[in-house]
């Protein structure tokens, strides 16, 4: 072999070696994928993520907002007297130390739901980024499990909305939220949950104790019984009409009130009917079904519209 036969191999074979080599930022992803790994158990745990707002960014992971801070979702177990039985209590932060009596609103799940799965997606990130960069005043939501019964008592103890009424503001108030009474400031709801949040807050103003906002999507605000009555979750057509908010209107009129509503969703005919006939001072309808794929859509609008209403004191 020649010089420069020798010199060709020499300079083949370093350019095998160099393909071997990860890049550095293979290497960053491959040792950042590790640290997720290890980390994600630890970060579920304790709502803190065990490594550098980079290695966030490079998974995924970070906040977009100025500083990165993300929030905090929480979730327990507590019993309920009210309900007969133990429920989780979902309580969303917008950061993971927030100040001392932070508002909070009531978050309800729609049919078939739950406290865990009661957040439209994006809604932690939205609250966090807002709050982060001074959109909107800090404040919360509290979720909690309440049945397929649309919010209401329907079978002797299990009453949910008397746990929305006597024991969430106790739950709020052993864990340092919601002021010294530990009432929610807002009520929003999504398909169900939407039907109950007019249902809780006309209750709250029964009690002189009014709610500063009601943020709805996709209510659950059907305009027959024939429909009605397949949930079976009241007696009758006379039960259902004592607490259908199209048939009571005037319970929450004076109350702030945004709907959100894909135009494909079977409830759009009561949204429409309840936004021509009470006026709320936000209506939102777009293309879209019944379901997340939409929910989503109107998360940036439920924070800020609440945002507007959150009480500059709680103490």
């Amino acid at each position: 072999m020649d010089d420069s036969e020798a010199a060709g191999a020499a300079e083949e074979s370093a350019t095998r070696a160099r393909r071997r080599l990860p890049s550095r930022r293979s290497a960053l992803i491959a040792g950042a994928s590790a640290l997720g790994v290890a980390g994600f158990a630890v970060g579920t745990a304790t709502n803190t993520l065990p490594f550098g707002e980079s290695i966030q960014r490079l998974l995924g992971t970070a906040s977009s907002g100025p500083t990165g801070q993300l929030g905090a979702t929480r979730v327990e177990r507590v019993w309920s007297a009210a309900r007969g039985r133990e429920v989780d209590l979902l309580i969303m932060l917008p950061a993971k130390s927030p100040q001392k009596n932070l508002p909070m609103s009531l978050l309800l799940h729609g049919l078939h739901g739950s406290a865990r799965k009661a957040p439209p997606t994006g809604l932690q990130r939205q609250l966090s980024n807002d709050v982060t960069r001074r959109a909107v005043p800090p404040y919360g939501f509290v979720a909690v499990d309440g049945g397929d019964n649309y919010w209401h008592q329907v079978r002797p103890g299990d009453d949910p909305m008397a746990m929305l009424l006597e024991e969430v503001p106790r739950w709020l108030r052993e864990r340092g939220l919601g002021g010294s009474e530990g009432l929610p400031f807002a009520c929003t709801g999504i398909s169900m949950g939407g039907f109950g949040a007019f249902l809780y807050s006309r209750r709250r103003a029964e009690r002189r104790q009014p709610v500063r906002a009601i943020a709805a999507i996709a209510p659950a605000l059907m305009t027959s019984w024939q429909e009605m009555s397949k949930r079976k979750a009241f007696r009758d057509a006379a039960d259902w009409a004592s607490m259908d908010p199209l048939k009571n209107l005037t319970a929450t009129r004076d109350i702030p009130t945004g709907l959100w509503c894909g135009t494909e969703d079977s409830f759009i005919g009561g949204v429409r009917r309840f936004a021509t006939e009470a006026r709320p001072l936000v209506v939102h309808t777009g293309h879209g079904k019944h379901g997340d794929a939409f929910n989503r859509t109107a998360v940036p609008g439920v924070v800020g519209f609440l945002g507007k209403y959150v009480p500059s004191s709680t103490a």
